[in-house]
């Protein structure tokens, strides 16, 4: 076990690319690692977080200010585990050069070599801010890459923790660990990586991409978006209501996989917010002091989630919330950073909380006639990262998937194509940029390289030149007069 000490906190940017230069001159000494080696890293990786869980247990609920054991256990230290038991039954053979079928009869028998870019960075959220480091840097090292992690500065308990588990069993040339604020974020993201993920808001994801490609960093973005979230005519209503708010309220609505609004059938709608209504309360028949509440991270997310749903009432929507009577007029609490859970109806496209993602534990709630508006409504909006329906797999559902686009779809639940083995998660449009998960982040972390060999009598370019000439030119003339009457048979229109 190494014992390195952790890099201080808000490294240079000097420093910063002292440490990419030394990761990418030990990989360039190594070579691509054999799958022992980046099986080994891997498991030490995860040990480290197994290791230190308490610690980090202890540091996720100082950062929050109210983050519950149970919670950090599943989303923070055990929640990358599924990654690296994937990882282990499948790399060797992810690792196998892949033959392309007929090329030796074409005349240049071709393999694709499956090969390490270099040095990953990876930039991490505060919402889960060690799961969603650990995971993507578990599928780098299975590329065979070395990894330079950003940990958030907002959970900066969390990260402090991480930086110091990490130093005691990967040396810096393997994994490091780079903590500090917005000036050290943004020398980071102007690394030149061989490959740079980052999973955070739009509008850093924006930033990032641009620092980025300065240098042409290929890079990942898992950003957020305006989940929605529709129930068929014939949801089951009491489903709905507990899964949308069980999602809505864990984490504190602090996951880019929540569900920001929900389309109701208008008949329905009453009985589903009294089903909602139930359903929050099953969880929490207190919310001020629970001990299981999530708090907001912090102030500036605070104020920002409660001038959401002031700006809403301003402008004419109706504001229900889900507390007990005496607590009502105590909530929103800015001292322990709780916020009620709250239902907004008759939003309006002038008020912020249309556009804007939630993050908090805050639903919007509109009725709607026919399934069309629901499409338009989710259509003429930046592609969410996931869309959830409720109801059969009939018509309506394969309706609605046909017709929208979304990172992700889950029927009758939340999230739950996330977590689906062997599946990629990765958004579209303004929710992201490519994906990861499994033998995608594998690949996406990896170079496919072509190798071929000609077994042909003469060169390829022998062929272009003279004396080749009007002989082979009216027989390519030929083939394309060919080509054109076949294409003409099949097509619609003339």
């Amino acid at each position: 076990m190494s014992s390195t000490p952790p890099l201080p906190v808000d490294p240079s940017a000097a420093r910063q690319r002292e440490l990419l230069d030394a990761q990418r001159a030990a990989f360039l000494a190594e070579g691509p690692p054999d799958l022992d080696v980046r099986l080994d890293r891997i498991d030490r990786l995860v040990a480290c977080v197994l290791e230190h869980a308490d610690e980090l247990c202890a540091a996720l609920d100082a950062d929050f200010g109210s983050r519950p054991l149970l919670a950090n256990l599943v989303s923070d230290v055990v929640g990358a585990v599924p990654a690296l038991h994937e990882v282990r039954a499948n790399l060797a053979e992810w690792m196998r050069d892949e033959e392309l079928p007929g090329s030796a009869e074409a005349g240049t028998p071709a393999f694709v070599q499956i090969r390490p870019k270099g040095v990953v960075g990876v930039i991490g959220p505060w919402n889960f801010p060690v799961t969603l480091v650990v995971q993507p840097a578990i599928e780098a090292l299975a590329a065979g890459n070395r990894v330079m992690i950003k940990v958030s500065e907002v959970t900066e308990r969390t990260a402090e923790v991480l930086a110091r588990a990490v130093a005691s069993r990967l040396t810096p040339e393997e994994v490091t660990v780079v903590r500090g604020g917005v000036a050290t974020a943004a020398a980071f993201s102007a690394l030149p990586f061989d490959h740079l993920i980052f999973t955070g808001s739009p509008a850093v994801g924006a930033r990032v991409a641009e620092a980025a490609g300065r240098n042409l960093v290929p890079v990942t973005l898992e950003l957020g978006g305006k989940n929605p979230v529709v129930l068929g005519s014939d949801a089951d209503l009491a489903l709905a209501a507990e899964r949308v708010g069980g999602m809505r309220l864990m984490n504190g609505g602090q996951i880019c996989l929540c569900p920001d609004y929900v389309f109701v059938p208008r008949e329905r709608t009453d009985a589903f917010l009294a089903h909602y209504e139930d359903a929050v309360r099953a969880h929490f028949p207190t919310w001020l002091d629970h001990p299981d509440v999530v708090s907001v991270v912090d102030d500036r997310n605070f104020d920002r989630v409660t001038g959401l749903v002031a700006d809403a009432a301003a402008k004419g929507a109706r504001v229900r919330t889900i507390v007990p009577p005496e607590e009502a007029d105590r909530l929103p609490s800015r001292k322990g950073r709780r916020i009620a859970p709250t239902v907004l109806l008759d939003v309006t496209e002038d008020m912020a909380i249309a556009s804007e993602e939630i993050f908090g534990p805050v639903l919007a709630v509109y009725p709607y006639d026919e399934l069309d508006e629901v499409v338009t409504y989710v259509n003429t909006r930046p592609s969410p990262l996931a869309a959830y329906f409720f109801g059969s797999d009939g018509p309506e559902f394969r309706e609605f998937v046909r017709r929208t686009a979304s990172g992700g779809v889950s029927r009758n639940d939340l999230a739950v194509h996330w977590g689906v083995p062997g599946a990629p998660s990765g958004g579209i449009g303004r929710s992201g940029m490519g994906a990861y998960h499994g033998k995608t982040g594998f690949l996406t972390f990896s170079h496919r390289r072509t190798v071929a060999a000609s077994t042909a009598p003469t060169g390829l370019a022998q062929n272009l030149l003279p004396p080749a000439g009007e002989t082979e030119a009216a027989a390519l003339r030929g083939f394309v007069a060919a080509t054109l009457t076949d294409i003409r048979t099949r097509a619609t229109r003339a």
